[in-house]
């Protein structure tokens, strides 16, 4: 019994590294558009949570954001340390544990329902854009609704696609690991 439970927390321990690894990688491609990059670490945290649930997602995403956070440039344009968490785009690198969070809740639950899963990415995005325009708002010395548009209405359309994305392939893959017995 004990060496199976070993087992089990090596490969999580596993597919958590290696989701965390994929946004290391995904994470810093971004185009630089203002104050706020389009940037493809939201993308990676929704197949993440597609792969790992909810759990293991969003710890695979605090892996990532504690790399980053420790000097590996991980961020958007290939950028790392405290200092980006206290810059203009701290508020979403916050904000994205309660989108997994929240992402993984609805997608855990709903199991691949197309609907709910999306709902649900969304609600843990807003959530998300909200942390990050307060933040921004403050640190850049901007109004709320300033924030709001240099910030979120600029990736609206761009997270939509990602969101519809994983919600597509995200099951598949999930449904490939459970058959190789990778994932449960």
């Amino acid at each position: 019994m004990e060496q199976k439970q070993s087992k089990t927390n090596v490969r999580e321990m596993a597919l958590i590294a290696l989701m965390a690894a994929v946004t290391c990688i995904l994470g810093p491609l971004s185009v630089p558009i203002g104050v706020v990059p389009i940037s493809l670490t939201n993308f990676a945290i929704y197949l993440a949570i597609y792969v790992l649930g909810c759990r293991r997602g969003t710890i695979s995403y605090i892996v990532y954001l504690l790399l980053g956070l420790v000097g590996l440039p991980v961020f958007s344009g290939f950028s790392s340390g405290v200092g980006k968490l206290f810059g203009p785009t701290g508020g979403y690198l916050i904000g994205f544990i309660f989108m997994a969070l929240i992402c993984g809740f609805a997608i855990d639950r709903f199991e691949a329902k197309l609907i709910p899963s999306m709902i649900g990415m969304i609600l843990g995005t807003i959530v998300c854009y909200l942390f990050g325009t307060g933040w921004l708002a403050y640190q850049a010395g901007m109004t709320f609704y300033q924030a709001l548009a240099a910030g979120v209405l600029p990736f609206i359309v761009g997270d939509l696609v990602k969101m519809i994305i994983c919600a597509v392939v995200g099951p598949q893959i999930r449904r490939r690991l459970e058959q190789a017995g990778l994932v449960h």
